[in-house]
């Protein structure tokens, strides 16, 4: 059987054979344009310039029309200082890199878990300027099916199939000489286990791709293995996806400190049902310093939802030197000054940017000039103009829905709830990571301050309020609509298939399970639609009967045969 992604044509020996979700085309195309970018810079530095087949003329693309602060007036002069470097660039002599070509002073990939090639196949065929493409999978039918795909798409030359435990071949790379240049790691589920070896197998100034897909445990599920994994504690919270973000870029950090490397997040989005970070990681003592400084702790009340942070750290210039000392707090009283209701900890949790905004306008730039170079380039040129737009020293965020449901009114038009915090002189913009996202560097009492107003002219019943709602100042409420709106880009996508979520993890000996697929529809709305009929419940296995404490035996009103043919067929 052969699938076509991009400009791969992948064999699978069948169906369910192998490891593949097609919903995650996405994350494969935006990683391919981000290679792309970080290939264009990195092999600049190498005399190296590299040719993407359909690219014109690159222009730097810049969405946003406020002043969100120095960000934008740097991203002004962007186009300028392009420009420049490319005139400086004419000048040189360069050798030219092709698609599906060798080049010997590219760069040097490892996919560290692999399944069937596909992704490594594409790099071989959609991104110029690699040396070497090393495609790792710890299953032997794996390993053989990536050669046998490496072949079928004649890449053999660039694309070499090994079947080795991940770890153990990033730690085997730790010398500078033997290093990767890019590390991409998709696992099914935490990528925790393997971030040590990440980190220290990467070159200076190499770029990690890291996917996470264990989001119940990153959005607050389960704050207790979170922190065995990330060392972080989660915490349930309307800001569950950018804070993901924010965990897996401080455990990336916190472990690459101990080498005296520390990261530049390039870009971090959160997508369907996982969050993706590409990060580019550096070595120096210095800088490792300021680590404490970038992360924070986090407050968050259980009521009202207000938030505040409180840095690990603090730095003071003295001179020509920096003094590094622990950070004073907390920065709230025992309970919430709005609602009065407690608080909950959270993180630590990356405090600073998680994107380059340059960066990421030039991989924009690269899919507006170039749109049919990826079948998912209207979504990835939607989600990419809202990270622009993003205000980036703004960690979390604030949803407009829960704001009003707090105090039980109705829900402003966000275009007028923006417009009302950018009159009251305050920035606001919004997240590629929530659609009702209120992303703004105004404190917490102004916002229900607006809530407030809005809910005078929209008033609710007193009596449906309780005594500690915030609902206990005048704003214009005029139009505020930022650019990606109003061009009608794709910013959130719809469901694109039935059970497009996370797939079933392999079977050790090969092939897919089925039984989470079967569970999902055995199980799909049991809370809203509630067995009423007592004879409905003989259609659910007994739970006493599985464990042995069933005493009932024929007089149970759930089935014992369900449970007797599950373990017949285990035992077959």
């Amino acid at each position: 059987m052969e699938f076509m992604e991009g400009k791969a044509a992948i064999l699978f020996p069948s169906a369910n054979e192998v490891f593949y979700n097609p919903v995650q085309e996405f994350n494969r195309d935006l990683t391919c344009a981000v290679i792309t970018e970080f290939a264009r810079e990195h092999l600049a530095q190498r005399g190296v310039r590299i040719l993407v087949p359909g690219e014109k003329d690159r222009v730097v693309v810049r969405l946003s029309e406020e002043k969100n602060g120095t960000e934008d007036q740097e991203a002004s002069e962007q186009p300028e200082k392009e420009r420049q470097k490319e005139e400086e660039g004419d000048k040189k002599e360069f050798i030219t890199a092709s698609v599906g070509e060798r080049c010997e002073q590219g760069l040097r990939v490892l996919e560290g878990l692999a399944a069937s090639g596909l992704r490594s196949v594409r790099f071989a065929l959609e991104v110029p300027g690699l040396k070497s493409i090393t495609a790792n999978d710890y299953s032997a039918k794996a390993a053989a099916l990536i050669a046998r795909n490496a072949q079928h798409n004649n890449v053999s030359h660039i694309l070499q199939a090994r079947q080795r435990d991940a770890s153990m071949v990033m730690y085997e790379a730790r010398g500078k000489k033997e290093r990767y240049d890019v590390i991409d790691l998709d696992p099914y589920g935490s990528p925790s286990p393997f971030l040590d070896a990440a980190v220290q197998a990467v070159s200076e100034g190499g770029l990690l791709c890291i996917t996470c897909t264990d989001m119940a445990v990153m959005a607050g599920n389960s704050g207790e293995t979170c922190y065995s994994k990330y060392g972080s504690m989660s915490i349930k919270s309307r800001y569950c996806h950018e804070m993901a973000l924010r965990i897996i870029l401080h455990s990336l950090d916190q472990r690459a400190a101990v080498y005296q490397r520390y990261i530049e997040p390039l870009l971090s989005v959160s997508v369907d049902f996982y969050i993706r970070v590409f990060v580019r990681v550096k070595t120096g003592q210095a800088v490792v310093k300021n680590s404490a400084s970038k992360h924070a702790l986090l407050y968050n009340c259980v009521g009202c939802g207000a938030f505040h942070l409180q840095r690990m750290g603090k730095k003071m210039s003295q001179g020509k030197h920096m003094k590094y000392s622990a950070a004073t707090g907390p920065p709230v009283g025992p309970n919430c000054e709005h609602c009065r209701q407690r608080h909950q900890l959270g993180g630590p949790i990356w405090a600073e940017p998680i994107h380059d905004i340059k960066f990421v306008q030039k991989v924009l730039g690269a899919i507006s000039g170039n749109p049919t170079r990826f079948r998912t380039s209207k979504r990835i040129e939607g989600v990419l103009s809202m990270v622009t737009e993003e205000l980036q020293d703004v960690p979390l965020y604030y949803v407009l829905d829960h704001l009003s449901s707090t105090v039980h009114c109705n829900t402003p038009p966000m275009l007028q709830f923006r417009s009302a915090l950018l009159h009251a002189g305050y920035r606001v913009s919004l997240s590629h990571a929530c659609k009702n996202a209120v992303k703004t560097d105004a404190p917490a009492g102004v916002l229900w301050d607006i809530i407030r107003c809005w809910e005078k002219s929209n008033p609710v019943k007193r009596e449906r309020l309780s005594e500690t709602s915030p609902a206990h100042l005048e704003f214009s409420f005029k139009d505020a609509n930022p650019q990606s709106r109003k061009r009608h880009l794709t910013r959130f996508q719809e469901n694109p298939q039935a059970n497009w979520g996370p797939k079933a993890r392999a079977k050790a000996g090969g092939g897919i399970s089925s039984e989470l697929e079967d569970k999902r529809k055995q199980f799909q709305g049991k809370r809203k639609k509630p067995i009423t009929d007592s004879s409905q419940l003989k259609s659910l296995p007994c739970k006493k009967f599985r464990k042995g404490t069933c005493t009932y035996g024929d007089k149970c009103c759930y089935s014992h045969e369900l449970e007797q043919e599950t373990n017949e067929k285990k035992m077959d």
